[in-house]
């Protein structure tokens, strides 16, 4: 029987930060918003409904890729396995890789890492039918999370960090390229990382992934306002902004913004502040970088790791790349 997820503390991130983060960001030019705030509990319930979308292609191209490639993709990682999730969403990815190693008839331990307590609590119901499995939760950042797993993991056997769906692509490159490097630097030879990355494909395609016709990615990217105005007492109307898709095809990467429909002032205040908009002005709260396979390897391979091998799903244009630490 899978053990229950005992959810660690919530990261250092209380109201304050928010509030500080929040004003800080808005004060820029142009005004942001970190995307991680995009994922409360509303905010991961709307994610998952993205990922049912016929436009929003990634999720099911992903299972499809498991569903056929999982024991090889597991095949190179030594017994006993510790598997690591960062960004655990439901955890039905991270249980088709936890079946492929049920006929090893070791018993797996899994760590799943995510900031929403929503995430973690559908991962656990969703690995508690997996009886070879024992599960713990760390809501906590990636970086924060993957320290923990990495210092409570045995001293024998490998651990396989699992970085799904097109998370990586939610890093500009040279951050990339760091948060690539700090899971290094949490592994040891033997262990691996399971790579999700999405490819470069027509923008008509990738516009209607992140604008979708019922308006559902709309109201995931303005809930980021409604979870200010419910931690932070702000007053933002959510009528008074519009959701945007581009595609910036010099920096490859779809960018989502809240426009503002009018010049306003919003009060925030608990971060202490006002912000001012002027017609037609953007809140840059979303980026999601597209790759080429190659490019994948070569970045990955900078920061020390061996490529493996690389499976790619052609109809959606999305690559799994298994990297191992020598």
């Amino acid at each position: 029987m899978a053990i229950p997820v005992s959810a660690q503390p919530p990261p250092a991130e209380s109201v304050r930060d928010f509030a500080q983060e929040v004003s800080r960001d808005l004060g820029l030019r142009p005004k942001q918003l970190q995307s991680r705030y995009l994922y409360n509990g509303l905010g991961s319930a709307l994610f998952e409904a993205i990922c049912q979308l016929p436009w929003y292609r990634i999720t099911r191209a992903e299972g499809r890729l498991l569903a056929r490639f999982a024991s090889e993709m597991v095949a190179p990682v030594g017994d006993p396995v510790t598997l690591t999730e960062l960004g655990c969403g439901s955890g039905e990815k991270l249980a088709m890789v936890a079946e492929a190693l049920r006929l090893r008839r070791r018993p797996v331990a899994v760590h799943l890492i995510d900031i929403s307590p929503t995430a973690l609590e559908l991962s656990e119901r969703t690995l508690g039918r997996l009886e070879h499995v024992s599960v713990v939760g760390h809501r906590a950042t990636y970086e924060e999370g993957l320290r923990h797993a990495a210092r409570d993991r045995p001293d024998t056997g490998a651990m396989l960090v699992l970085f799904l769906g097109s998370n990586i692509g939610n890093f500009d490159p040279p951050a990339a390229a760091e948060f690539l490097a700090e899971i290094r630097r949490a592994l040891r030879p033997g262990d691996a990382l399971l790579l999700g990355a999405d490819l470069v494909k027509p923008e008509k395609d990738l516009l209607l992934a992140y604008d979708d016709p019922l308006g559902v990615t709309a109201a995931f990217n303005k809930n980021v306002l409604q979870r200010i105005n419910s931690e932070l007492l702000a007053d933002f109307d959510l009528g008074a902004f519009d959701h945007r898709a581009v595609w910036n095809a010099r920096e490859r990467r779809v960018e989502m913004h809240l426009v503002s429909r009018r010049a306003q002032t919003v009060v925030i205040p608990r971060a202490d502040c006002e912000v001012s908009f002027s017609a037609g002005e953007p809140i840059w709260t979303e980026s999601s970088y597209k790759y080429d396979a190659a490019e994948v390897v070569a970045l990955v391979e900078t920061r020390g790791f061996r490529c493996h091998a690389q499976w790619i799903e052609p109809d959606a244009r999305f690559a799994l790349t298994l990297f191992l630490v020598s």
